[in-house]
This record gives C-alpha cells, sequence and structure tokens, in this order.
C-alpha cells in the first residue's frame, strides 16, 4: 500500500507487468542469489544498501526527529540508506524490473510476480538470526514461501480501512457502502464526488469482498479468486461506483491533501494517511466495516542482483529488530511482523499494537496476485485481465 511524486504507469506498461516479471533467469550478479542458491556467509558492507519502499517505511528523522530508524543502522554499519518511494505495487514491478535496487517491501500482490519472474533471490533465513522471532503466522506466508524456500523477511502488516470525515459521520460508517453505492451522507449531502477509490487493480478485490457479503448468491468465497462470473460482477460494481468517485488515489500524502481541502468524505486508505490526518488536527477516523477488509503483509525482498548484498543482508536483520519494528509501527500505524515489538516500546506504548489492529487478522483478506488456475479445479480470471478491466473503469468504460 503509499507517496508525492510517484511516477504513473501507462496502461501498457501496466499490462505487461500483470503478464509476469520478464523473463525469470539465474543470476550470475552480485546478489548471487539464482542458480548458485542464497548468500551462504555475509561479508564486509558495501557501503550502500538501496531499497524500493512505501511512503512511510523508511524513516530517518526528517519528518519527526522520533522517527529515525536509518541514521543508527547507517552508524552502525556504515550502509548508507538511499530511498526511492513507489506509490503502487506494479511501480515497485517496474522499478525491481528495470533493476539497481537491493531490496523492495513489497506486498502481496507484487511478491509472487517478483518471485516467478526471477526478479528476486532466495533468503538464507540462517543469515538472519531475528528472522525466528517473526509471527509464526507470517515465517512460511505463501505470498514469499515457495516450495519451502523464502523470498522475502516479513516487514508489516494492516488493514485497508475506510477512512471517513467525522464531522460528515457523528457515528463510525458501519459498511463500506458509503463509498460503493450512491447515497446521502449523514450531512444530509450525496456522496457523489466526495468518495475516493484505490487506483490499482488490487481494488478489484475490494468490491469483490463487499459482493461477498451483500450478494451471497455469487458464492465468493475468496475476493483473490474470482470466477469470470464473478468478476463480471465485481467490475460492474465497480462502474457504479465511478459515478460517484471524485479522483481515484495513489498518492498517500496527496489524499492526505484532499480530506483536509477538497471536501473527501470517506474512502479507502492506509493508517499511515489516518495517522497524519490526525496529526494535523483533522476530523478524521478510520474504521474496518461489516464486511471486513482486504490488506497487506508486506515482505522485505532481495533484487536476484543485488549490487550491495552484504549491506542488504544487515537490512534485513535490523528491519525486524523489534525496536525498528515498535517504531516503524508507531509511525505508519501498522502492525509488527515481530510481536515482540508490541512490548516496551516508547513511541507505540503499551496498547499500541491493539490500537492498530493487532487483533484483526482474521478478518484481512491480505494482498495475492488473482492467478487462472485457483485451486479445487477453478478457472480463475487472472490478473493481467484485472489490470485491463480496471483501467476501462477508471477510463469510464
Amino acid at each position: 500500500m503509499r507517496a508525492r511524486g510517484a511516477r504513473r504507469i501507462g496502461a501498457a506498461a501496466l499490462i505487461a507487468l500483470a503478464l509476469g516479471c520478464g523473463p525469470g533467469r539465474p543470476s550470475t550478479g552480485p546478489g548471487a542469489g539464482g542458480a548458485a542458491g542464497p548468500l551462504q556467509r555475509v561479508g564486509p558492507g558495501e557501503g550502500a544498501v538501496s531499497i524500493v519502499a512505501w511512503a512511510g517505511y523508511i524513516e530517518r528523522g526528517e519528518t519527526d526527529r522520533s522517527y529515525d530508524w536509518v541514521t543508527g543502522f547507517e552508524k552502525q554499519t556504515g550502509c548508507k540508506v538511499s530511498v526511492k518511494t513507489a506509490a503502487t505495487s506494479d511501480e515497485m514491478v517496474a522499478l525491481m524490473n528495470e533493476g539497481g535496487f537491493d531490496l523492495v517491501t513489497a506486498s502481496g500482490d507484487a511478491s509472487l510476480r517478483l518471485v516467478s519472474g526471477g526478479r528476486v533471490q532466495e533468503i538464507n533465513t540462517a543469515l538472519v538470526p531475528g528472522y525466528r522471532t517473526v509471527d509464526p503466522r507470517l515465517q512460511n506466508a505463501p505470498w514469499h514461501t515457495v516450495n519451502g524456500r523464502h523470498y522475502g523477511v516479513p516487514y508489516q502488516w494492516g488493514a485497508n480501512l475506510l477512512a471517513y470525515n467525522t464531522k460528515v459521520f457523528p457515528k463510525p460508517p458501519g459498511s463500506w457502502n458509503v463509498v460503493f453505492e450512491k447515497m446521502t451522507l449523514p450531512d444530509g449531502k450525496s456522496n457523489e464526488g466526495r468518495v475516493q477509490a484505490f487506483d490499482g487493480p488490487i481494488y478489484v478485490a475490494d468490491a469483490a469482498l463487499y459482493l461477498m457479503f451483500h450478494d451471497p448468491g455469487l458464492g465468493i468465497t475468496d475476493p483473490y479468486a474470482l470466477d469470470s462470473r464473478q468478476f463480471e460482477a465485481a467490475i460492474a460494481l465497480l462502474r457504479r461506483q465511478r459515478k460517484i468517485v471524485g479522483r481515484y488515489w495513489h498518492d498517500a500524502v496527496a489524499q492526505v491533501d484532499d480530506f483536509v481541502n477538497e471536501g473527501v468524505a470517506a474512502s479507502s486508505s492506509w493508517p499511515y494517511q489516518v495517522n497524519l490526518l490526525k496529526s494535523k488536527g483533522a476530523p478524521i477516523a478510520s474504521v474496518i466495516p461489516v464486511e471486513g477488509a482486504t490488506g497487506w503483509a508486506d515482505t522485505t525482498m532481495m533484487h536476484v542482483d543485488a549490487p550491495h548484498p552484504n549491506c542488504a543482508y544487515r537490512w534485513l536483520e535490523h528491519s525486524i529488530s523489534p525496536k525498528t519494528q515498535g517504531d516503524l509501527a508507531a509511525w505508519f500505524g501498522s502492525v509488527p511482523a515481530v510481536p515482540a515489538a508490541c512490548e516496551g516500546n516508547a513511541l507505540l506504548g503499551p496498547k499500541g499494537c491493539d490500537t492498530n489492529g493487532a487483533g484483526n487478522f482474521e478478518r484481512i483478506h491480505f494482498w495475492r496476485t488473482p492467478v487462472a488456475r485457483c485451486g479445487e479445479g477453478r478457472e480463475c480470471v487472472p490478473y493481467h485481465e484485472w489490470v485491463t478491466r480496471y483501467i476501462a473503469v477508471i477510463g469510464g468504460r
């Protein structure tokens, strides 16, 4: 899921990305994580590590001096951290295709594309001692574990929340219908033009989740495994929604501005935006409605040709230290991948993990790349069709 200035990807590029990440191939580059297998020992650092990340995921105290998990790492290791912010999973895939980066904080709708496309290498978890402290529900999660091999280190997780203006909604909205169906909101005004939707094909799953609750006759049991009938129903809902959407958002900071200055009443959002808005004193709150929510469990993955593999492994270990995990969770509003981070962190506080939704794991349908063969002999609509059809929806077609 998450920054100003991020470049947009054209429709043709999105379609190419949806079809895969390019031909898989063994690596002969510095990372040596391809045919030769994962790194076997961590050697001297190369002096740098470059990371593709969601907005707000890697802070060095520039926004708030209290939130800095980069400066200490650089002093301790001599590895200078550079960050390229990406606004969508598709942009992350594109950047990893281009190469030149060491790591990426990939969500589940990108991670397996990166694995199948040969863009990331297997991780030797023995070289990441903190891996044993990761939440057991995440250690072998299917979005980064293939045939028993780990292709990343879990980072943070959370839900795609329903953010709302408390002046418009004196009581929390109980359903996602406020952003999917045309209606009069509690302030007596229409929601037309006052709601937003996520600018990414994976948002089709949000529509499917809504229908799973409200139209059980469709038989949807997994919002990422849709047969043609279920998929067409989701697209039809998104077309209706198009008539009330004021903006499709992908830029987290721009969405903050929209809530403050453009009269947005409700939208899907991330905890990051909600926290920023609250820090500005804006009348904003968030909720997971009755239907549940989609969400993200992000994984730090290493490029198959990582130019700085030794510094990258040092960052992987640093990324799951309880201090880093707790500070990040406090800043972003996410849940640590390391449960120990929920204890004794001054920024997060004693109830920070509960506030951020640690108890919602079972209510979240985590992002996953849709595939054609979706289990139990079913044929489902693959991701490249999600891309082309969602582009058409946004374009009013």
